[in-house]
């Protein structure tokens, strides 16, 4: 075991663990962050999305000895009233129905806005289809991510 510092969500933490342990279990068994979701464990469904320097990476197969000195953020973090302006689409549009693949799907919505403010349809369409949502609520995810657009600076 090693121990690890981490940054998540702008607070210090350690985890004493093995190095190839998975970015997700550390926040989830270790951090007690359980926002962040496990899907299928092997990168293809998106539910556990977080940004790592504000990049959308899929922490279930990062390992938390790559994060070196990067910053995590987990949907906890994103903001600390659940106002980000995506999280403020999601309710308006009323996106989720079961919810699981929610976290994920609003981290990487809003690594997309943060990269580009005022995306295309097309633009939407390709990063927000690397999530996958069992109830199929795909049209009102890009809804929303077209109404965050609107809320954001």
């Amino acid at each position: 075991m090693a121990l690890f510092k981490l940054t998540v969500n702008n607070r210090a933490y350690q985890a004493d663990v093995e190095r190839d342990t998975p970015l997700l279990w550390v926040l989830r068994d270790h951090l007690g962050l359980v926002g962040t979701k496990y899907g299928c464990g092997i990168a293809q469904c998106g539910a556990c999305t977080v940004h790592l320097d504000g990049k959308a990476v899929r922490s279930c197969v990062l390992p938390v000895s790559a994060i070196g000195k990067a910053k995590v953020t987990t949907i906890e973090g994103l903001s600390e009233k659940g106002d980000h302006p995506v999280q403020a689409a999601w309710d308006e549009v009323d996106v989720a129905q079961c919810g699981y693949c929610q976290a994920g799907q609003i981290m990487t919505a809003a690594a997309l806005l943060k990269e580009k403010p005022k995306p295309t349809d097309e633009e939407i369409l390709n990063t927000m289809s690397r999530n996958l949502c069992r109830c199929g609520t795909y049209h009102r995810i890009r809804e929303a991510v077209k109404v965050a657009a609107t809320k954001s600076n």
